[in-house]
């Protein structure tokens, strides 16, 4: 399997077969770093929720152009969004290639008005889990975990205690936008001496970089 994180939190996944898409956000959108036309298909597109840094309308518009039946996972607020984008293949319900569960949003207040948007979490093909923008994931489908790190909802030691406690084979550190390369660096390379000790992989991500993942 091929795992590429293009900033943040947008993940391309190939895994020989099919190849899906998690979260295409405004960071990733204006990095640049993920074009298109070299993506030779894309079959899925899962997005946890509707927040731009996860789900950017003019990405979205792009990938509808270039992949017109390309199938998009995601809840029910987004898929109407998604509608009007002219979107024609929506799921929001589980299947035998996602597994779609509700995963309430991490409280941003007093920045930001109680309840949050919906947020899903999504295992896809029993191989990746993500929890979208929560660290409070209770069980984990897959072998390898999206951890969100950073953000003004969470931080980044509950995201290592979710992982923690969750154990994954294999753990994909993801919204870290925010942080300096330094400091990610630095970031990763104590989750991996922990990690390790449990034998559970880190995975080090360099935006753009393709890491090859045997499942």
């Amino acid at each position: 399997m091929k795992i590429t994180k293009y900033v943040h939190a947008c993940v391309l996944v190939e895994d020989g077969e099919q190849t899906a898409l998690f979260d295409p956000g405004q960071f990733s959108y204006e990095s640049g770093l993920l074009k298109l036309n070299d993506i030779k298909k894309l079959d899925f597109v899962c997005i946890t929720h509707e927040h731009f840094d996860h789900f950017y309308e003019p990405f979205i518009k792009e990938i509808i152009g270039k992949f017109s039946n390309v199938i998009f996972y995601t809840n029910k607020s987004v898929a109407k969004k998604l509608e009007n984008l002219g979107a024609t293949n929506i799921k929001t319900e589980s299947d035998n290639v996602v597994d779609i569960r509700g995963l309430e949003h991490q409280s941003m207040a007093p920045l930001a008005p109680l309840p949050m948007c919906e947020n899903i979490e999504i295992h896809y093909k029993g191989i990746i889990s993500h929890p979208g923008d929560s660290q409070k994931m209770q069980k984990s489908l897959g072998k390898i975990l999206f951890v969100p790190l950073a953000g003004p909802w969470g931080a980044p030691i509950e995201g290592i205690r979710m992982a923690d406690r969750l154990k994954p084979q294999y753990i994909l550190p993801i919204h870290d936008w925010m942080w300096n390369d330094q400091w990610r660096r630095t970031m990763y390379d104590r989750m991996e001496t922990y990690f390790k000790s449990q034998n559970i992989t880190v995975l080090k991500p360099v935006d753009g970089q393709t890491i090859e993942v045997n499942i």
